[in-house]
C-alpha cells in the first residue's frame, strides 16, 4: 500500500484554512497515485483546542467541514483528525476522532480510547473515551487506526503502563496488517529518540508495519515538532519526516528501505532549533513581524537576540539598551558589540532620570526608610514601561529574557523584566544558556566572549552579583532539576547532592514564587516539564516539607 503521510501546521480554530491545507495535500496524493492519505490529530481544527471545544459553533463548523472533505474524496483513502460529536444522555459526547473517507463518504470513525491527563494535557476535561477499537479493511489492507496516546502504551516497551487497555494491540489481535497512528506529540528534548524506540519496539513484536503522522508548528507554548515516523514490520525506521517544518512523504509498504538509525541530534541543535521555530512560528499566528526586546549586556538577553535574528530575520529584531547609574561600562560595549555582530537596530535611553525623580516623588512616602528591593525592582520597572511603550508603538513583540532558574527561584521582577509577550528562554536553566551560547560561537564569535565569561549581575546596586542571592548556577540547577522534573523532594534531594540548608531554600523559593509565574509570559517548552499549564500548584497553600 502506498501511503502518503502530510506533516502539516494546523492554527488552532482556523477551520477553513486547515481544511484548505487537507485538502491541497489530498489532491497532490491524488496526483502521486497513492492509496491512502494521512494527516495528524485534530488536523482540521488544530491541537490542543482547549475550551474552544465546549462551544457548539465550534464543534458544528468543525462538523462541517469534516462533511465538506469527505465530499471531494475518490477512491484515494483520506483519514483526518476531527472532532466528533454523538447523542448521548452521559458524558460530553464528544470525541477526539481519527475520521477515514473515501468515495465521498466518511466510511469509518475510530475514536481515542486513552485520554491524557498529565502534564499538558487534559482531554478528559472535554472528550469521551471510544468503547471499541476496531480494524477497517480497505484495498486488501486491515487498518488498526488509532490516535495519538493510544499507541503509547505498549507492554512490551512500558514497565509501568498508565492505562489497562492497550487499543492499538487489540487492533493487533483483530488482525491489523497495517498501524496508522495520527498524532499531535509535543516537542521536548528526547521525546523524539523515546518515541523511535518504542514505535521500533512495538512493530517488531506484532511484526505489522506502521505509519504515525505527527503535526508540526507552535501552538502558544507548545511545539510539535513533527518528524512523522514509517516502519517496516521488523521494526526498522524507513522514513523520518523533516524537524520543525511541514513535510510530505510517501511509504510504500511493499518497498525496502534503508534503515534510519539516528533521529535526534545534540542538545545544543536541537533546543536552538526549538526555540527559534517556536518564536518564529508564535509570531506568524498572532500577526506580530518584528521583535523588540532589552539587552543588558548579559548573556540571557544575548542569546534571545540572537534567536529572534535567526527567527525573524535582523531587519525586523529591534533592542533597547537602558543603562542606570549601575550598569558597568562593559555591560553597554559588549551590548553594542552584539548589535554590531547581529546587525540589528538599537536605541540607548537612561533610566537614571526617571529613577531619580520616582525616588524623588515616592521619599515622603517612605519616611527615609533605607534602599532596598523596593529600589532595585522600581529600575526593573522603568525598563519595563520602556519596552511596553515602544512594543505599543510600533507594533513590536516583546520578548522576556528571563531564564528558568531565574523563574524557578523567582529571580525577576513582576511588570519589569517580566513584561512581554513570550518567554522565549524560560524553560531553558541558566547552565544551559551558557551552552547555547558556546554553540552558537562553534565557528566564530557572534555572542562576544566577553558577554559569556562575565560573573552574572542584575545590576540594580553596586558590585550586585547573582551569587549575593543565589548558589552557584551549577547546584542551583541540579537541585531545580531533581526538585522540578525529577519530582524528588529535599530528602532525596539533600541525601544526592548534600548541601542540605541550601536545597531547603531553593524549595521554598520555588514554591513561593508561584505567584510569579502565573502572571508570566507563555514560556516555549523544550524540557518535559515547563512552567506553565503543565504544571500546577496553588498559590495559596501551606504545605510544609
Amino acid at each position: 500500500m502506498k501511503i502518503a503521510l502530510c506533516q502539516i501546521n494546523p492554527v488552532i480554530g482556523d477551520i477553513e484554512g486547515n481544511k484548505k491545507k487537507i485538502e491541497e495535500g489530498y489532491l497532490k496524493s491524488i496526483k502521486n497515485k497513492v492509496d491512502l492519505v494521512i494527516f495528524p490529530e485534530l488536523s482540521i481544527c488544530g491541537y490542543p483546542p482547549q475550551d474552544l471545544v465546549e462551544k457548539q459553533e465550534f464543534r458544528d463548523k468543525v462538523r462541517r467541514a469534516a462533511l465538506g472533505l469527505a465530499d471531494i474524496t475518490t477512491d484515494v483513502g483520506l483519514i483526518f483528525g476531527s472532532v466528533v460529536e454523538q447523542d448521548d444522555d452521559v458524558g460530553t459526547g464528544v470525541y477526539n476522532s481519527a475520521l477515514l473517507c473515501y468515495d465521498g463518504q466518511i466510511k469509518f470513525i475510530q475514536h481515542k480510547t486513552l485520554l491524557p491527563n498529565y502534564d499538558v494535557f487534559d482531554e478528559v476535561r472535554y472528550f469521551e473515551r471510544a468503547t471499541q477499537n476496531l480494524v477497517y479493511e480497505f484495498k486488501g489492507e486491515k487498518l488498526g487506526i488509532s490516535v495519538c496516546e493510544d499507541i503509547w502504551n505498549d507492554s512490551d516497551y512500558w514497565k509501568h503502563r498508565r492505562y489497562s487497555i492497550d487499543p492499538v494491540q487489540c487492533q493487533v489481535d483483530n488482525g491489523a496488517t497495517v498501524l496508522i497512528n495520527i498524532s499531535a506529540s509535543p516537542y521536548a528534548y528526547g521525546r523524539r529518540r523515546e518515541r523511535k524506540e518504542m514505535l521500533s519496539v512495538l512493530t517488531k513484536t506484532d511484526n505489522v508495519p506502521l505509519v504515525y503522522v505527527c503535526c508540526v508548528g507552535a501552538q502558544t507554548d507548545l511545539i510539535f515538532d513533527g518528524a512523522s515516523m514509517c516502519f517496516n514490520n521488523k521494526g526498522e525506521l524507513c522514513l523520518l519526516g523533516e524537524k520543525f517544518k511541514e513535510d510530505y512523504i510517501i511509504f510504500d509498504t511493499s518497498e525496502n528501505y534503508d534503515p534510519i538509525i539516528n533521529v535526534e541530534g545534540n542538545f545544543d541543535e536541537e533546543v536552538l532549533q526549538a526555540l527559534i521555530f517556536g518564536l518564529a512560528d508564535y509570531a506568524v499566528k498572532t500577526g506580530f513581524e518584528k521583535a523588540l526586546l532589552g539587552l543588558s549586556g548579559g548573556i540571557d538577553s544575548a542569546l534571545v537576540a540572537y534567536i529572534a535574528v535567526q527567527a525573524l530575520g535582523k531587519e525586523n529584531v529591534h533592542v533597547l539598551m537602558m543603562p542606570s547609574q549601575y550598569s558597568s561600562e562593559g555591560s553597554i560595549n559588549d551590548s553594542e558589540i552584539l548589535v554590531d555582530n547581529l546587525g540589528i537596530s538599537s536605541n540607548i535611553i537612561s533610566i537614571q532620570p526617571v529613577f531619580d525623580k520616582i525616588k524623588e516623588m515616592l521619599n515622603p512616602l517612605f519616611n527615609g526608610k533605607e534602599e532596598d528591593v523596593t529600589e532595585e525592582n522600581l529600575q526593573s520597572r522603568i525598563r519595563g514601561i520602556y519596552l511596553m511603550a515602544m512594543s505599543n508603538k510600533f507594533n513590536y513583540m516583546l520578548c522576556t529574557t528571563g531564564n528558568k532558574s531565574e523563574m524557578a527561584v523567582g529571580y525577576a521582577t513582576l511588570y519589569g523584566d517580566m513584561c512581554g509577550a513570550l518567554g522565549v528562554i524560560a524553560d531553558v536553566y541558566k547552565t544551559q544558556v551558557y551552552e547555547l551560547a558556546k554553540y552558537i560561537n562553534r565557528e566564530h564569535e557572534i555572542i562576544p566572549e566577553s558577554i559569556i565569561r562575565k560573573e552574572p549581575s542584575a545590576e540594580l546596586r553596586p558590585d550586585q552579583r547573582d551569587e549575593d542571592s543565589l548558589p552557584p548556577y551549577n547546584l542551583l540547577d541540579k537541585i531545580l532539576f531533581k526538585y522540578l522534573e525529577e519530582y524528588k523532594e529535599l530528602n532525596e534531594i539533600v541525601s544526592e547532592l548534600g548541601n542540605g540548608e541550601i536545597v531547603k531554600r531553593i524549595l521554598k523559593l520555588v514554591d513561593k514564587n508561584e505567584f510569579k509565574r502565573k502572571q508570566s509570559a507563555p514560556a516555549l517548552r523544550v524540557t518535559t516539564k515547563a512552567f506553565g499549564y503543565g504544571r500546577r500548584f496553588p498559590i495559596v497553600q501551606r504545605w510544609e516539607r
